[in-house]
């Protein structure tokens, strides 16, 4: 099953996850700029428009054309109580055929930190994932070094699976990450031994 063509939208308790439109670009210029010493030590090196109007237009097109191809679901955070963007989840890489899998990204702008919105929001595309798109399987990769990733991956039931030596590319240099991953139907560390 593909990614309908319509808008992706995910309500939650708290936030609702929606994809990119053009009138986000001050909301999110500001939010990174405002993060992005706390964003940058984790991410790719940022190129010299990031914050550009061009370069979050093509975001946003991106955005339109992955969803309408069904191999990306980029998605912003948007905090129902007051409209506030708060941070982006995107499951990127969607894999049809034997795989049934994508792959989880996120950030989350500093002043928002800390207050359980990215788990809401990973639970959230998860479940959808998992039962709207027919996928089997979610990956996800942080910096062994990053214990606030790792510890939301792992209240949101992902598993540890390993290391990828030179995995990305973050701070211009190649670096180690750690693997995780949640299955539709986790069944890792049961046995039916008694």
């Amino acid at each position: 099953m593909l990614l309908s063509k319509r808008k992706v939208r995910i309500e939650t308790e708290r936030l609702t996850l929606r994809q990119p439109v053009h009138s986000d670009f001050k909301a999110w210029t500001s939010l990174r700029a405002h993060s992005r010493e706390f964003l940058t030590p984790w991410e790719p090196v940022w190129s010299g428009d990031h914050l550009s109007r061009k370069a979050f237009t093509n975001r946003v097109y991106w955005a339109q054309r992955s969803v309408a191809s069904g191999t990306a679901m980029p998605l912003f955070l948007e905090r129902r109580e007051d409209g506030a963007l708060i941070g982006a989840i995107t499951l990127d890489n969607i894999r049809r055929g034997p795989s049934q899998a994508g792959t989880l990204g996120y950030w989350t702008g500093q002043p928002f930190i800390r207050n359980g919105y990215m788990r809401e929001a990973i639970l959230a595309v998860v479940h959808y994932a998992f039962v709207q798109l027919d996928l089997s399987r979610i990956e996800a990769a942080c910096l062994p070094e990053n214990k606030p990733s790792r510890g939301v991956l792992e209240r949101c039931t992902f598993k540890y699976e390993g290391v990828a030596q030179s995995y990305l590319q973050i701070g211009g240099r190649w670096r180690t990450h750690v693997l995780y991953a949640a299955l539709r139907s986790d069944r890792r560390g049961r046995t039916d031994a008694g």
